[in-house]
């Protein structure tokens, strides 16, 4: 599984999606923007973008997902993150699923070129209400990895693990968290992102995060651990 490969059928599953308005339409989701820009004693630039899309039809259902991180102070990159990734879940009853899926991330600051999996496994929605879901899914996979300094690649199996919580506090404001952990010998990567979102209308809420990335083995001298926190508009659809 090469890296071009990763991109190329992400880039054809974004082609599907937004191939024609009618299309689109088919899809439910949200996009997320922020962007600060502080002037004077020092010059600080952020923008975080988020885009999440899913479709259901009948068994199937297909998610699709890209973000793009970018702070720079003085002119200098403190952090520049892209991601995306793809899943298709098979619905085995009302509470159980199948799934595949293809994650893809380039962090400049991790130590990491990139890091690209391949998954599939079975998933559980634990609690499905209307105030309150919980959803959590387990598999195996593949993965490689090329590390930025030394552009030495590795490829090794992985245990792929996902949780996912909402709970709505009152009827405009709701918790989601987010954890995807990926174990490997070489390495292995965990992620989780937490954001409290309040409601403006019917599309667009305000939404306080911080996402916290952990790699294991990271190349000498860069930490394990990164953590950013956002505040974005989010646009429902």
């Amino acid at each position: 599984m090469s890296r071009s490969l990763i991109l190329a059928v992400l880039s054809a599953a974004a082609f599907t999606v937004l191939q024609s308005p009618q299309a689109l339409a088919q899809w439910k989701g949200k996009g997320e923007v922020g962007a600060v820009m502080a002037r004077g004693n020092s010059d600080a630039d952020t923008v975080n973008i988020k885009l999440e899309m899913a479709k259901e039809l009948d068994r199937w259902k297909h998610g699709f997902g890209i973000q793009a991180l970018r702070s720079a102070n003085d002119g200098d990159k403190t952090a520049e993150r892209y991601g995306a990734f793809w899943q298709s879940d098979y619905k085995l009853d009302d509470r159980t699923y199948l799934f595949g899926g293809l994650r893809y991330e380039d962090d400049r600051f991790s130590g990491f070129d990139y890091q690209a999996s391949v998954t599939s496994g079975i998933g559980r929605k634990f609690i499905d209400t209307d105030t309150t879901k919980f959803s959590g899914q387990a598999g195996i996979g593949y993965k490689r990895l090329e590390y930025a300094l030394t552009g030495r690649t590795e490829s090794e199996a992985i245990f792929a693990g996902e949780l996912k919580f909402e709970h709505a506090l009152t009827e405009t404001t709701k918790i989601i968290d987010k954890f995807v952990v990926e174990v490997g010998s070489s390495n292995t990567f965990a992620a989780n992102d937490l954001a409290l979102q309040v409601k403006m209308s019917d599309r667009f809420s305000l939404a306080a995060g911080i996402g916290v990335r952990y790699n294991s083995d990271p190349p000498l001298g860069l930490k394990t651990t990164d953590t950013i926190t956002t505040l974005n508009l989010v646009y429902g659809f």
